[in-house]
């Protein structure tokens, strides 16, 4: 099979605010690519800017790389590899990272569903049920409460929180009105989102260590592995880091560094499929537990075939555009839907509405 054409979109998908301590969320800007190929076989990804302004430079990208892969066969690792290579030069982060990314989950998208098969089927993998946290925002003591009383009585069987309030007291009032609210059974994770220094990182670390907690999230700047080290050495509660780290590499220099507590991998930005998998072969080569950051569909067929998974993170920012969200139960899990490919399936009705 060969590759015909790209088709790329861009939407802004409405949502209810997201904040972290490093910034707020309000609506979702999504690149949706859709890969052809000349037997007519389809492959579908998303990629998430962040922010509007980098929408339609990504979009740019990813119909100027289209060149690059068209009229080749359908061999994701191959074509990943090879756009890797060819920017060695100009380097492999940031936005070219993610087009990168999001043509290889289109690739292994379109390949799965040239067979009929669920992404996790075809790569040796068998449907299980994933156990999943919901996540709440930078809300303060009384809304994250509130909103952690829903996760549970949906099921939830953990719930994390962003923190990194103007005081560490303020810190551990939503930790405990959380606990408070969601009793004592569900783990409880928190995110600084990169907020702290390592200073004020090691300060606030050594009092979260009473709070039980299941893990604690990017205290520091994600890439500063030295601090992320030595915060481990003086902290009892396991540190979790990796949604932004770029690809494999990356993973790799984090792990021979120390960074060993948990893993968490972001599908668009590690490297699609191609790079998760390799992401997978260094945690398990660890001994790491690894878990997902968003990408709902497509994290849930790469964790069924991950040896060391960790937490399914859920979120359904992106469901108003999907044909078929995936769904989570009410005893706290994350099934296989089935479907053929990764499970992305636009709802073409949504995204004319929602287009840019």
């Amino acid at each position: 099979m060969k590759i015909e054409a790209f088709n790329v979109r861009t939407v802004l998908v409405p949502m209810a605010p997201h904040r972290s301590a490093s910034g707020v969320v309000v609506s979702s800007p999504l690149v949706l690519l859709t890969i052809r190929t000349a037997n007519g076989v389809e492959g579908n990804s998303v990629l998430f800017t962040y922010g509007t302004a980098a929408l339609k430079p990504c979009a740019d990208l990813l119909r100027n790389l289209e060149e690059l892969v068209k009229g080749k066969e359908l061999a994701p690792t191959a074509i990943t590899d090879e756009l890797y290579a060819r920017f060695r030069l100009l380097g492999t982060q940031g936005l070219l990272g993610m087009a990168i990314s999001g043509i290889d989950m289109a690739l292994w998208d379109a390949l799965a569903r040239s067979k009929q098969m669920p992404l996790h089927a075809l790569l040796g993998g068998f449907p299980r049920p994933l156990k999943y946290y919901g996540g709440v925002g930078f809300d303060g003591a009384f809304a994250s409460a509130k909103a952690a009383e829903e996760w549970a009585k949906r099921g939830a069987k953990g719930i994390k929180a962003k923190i990194g309030y103007p005081t560490l007291q303020e810190d551990v009032q939503v930790i405990r009105e959380m606990r408070s609210a969601m009793g004592p059974d569900i783990a409880l994770m928190v995110d600084y989102n990169q907020s702290i220094d390592p200073a004020e990182a090691r300060r606030r670390l050594a009092v979260l260590d009473r709070e039980g907690l299941e893990w604690i999230e990017e205290p520091v700047v994600a890439h500063d592995f030295a601090a992320l080290v030595r915060l481990a050495e003086r902290t009892t509660t396991p540190l979790q880091a990796g949604e932004n780290w770029w690809g494999p590499l990356d993973f790799r220099h984090a792990v021979d560094r120390g960074v060993r507590d948990l893993l968490m991998a972001d599908v668009m930005k590690c490297g699609g499929v191609t790079g998760w998998m390799r992401i997978a072969a260094i945690a398990h080569a660890r001994s790491i537990s690894l878990s997902n950051h968003l990408w709902p569909e497509i994290s849930a067929q790469l964790m069924m075939v991950t040896p060391t998974a960790g937490w399914f993170e859920y979120a359904d920012w992106w469901n108003p555009i999907l044909e078929e969200p995936l769904i989570v139960d009410d005893k706290g899990f994350v099934n296989s839907s089935g479907l053929p490919g990764s499970g992305v399936q636009f709802n073409e009705e949504a995204v004319e509405r929602y287009a840019t």
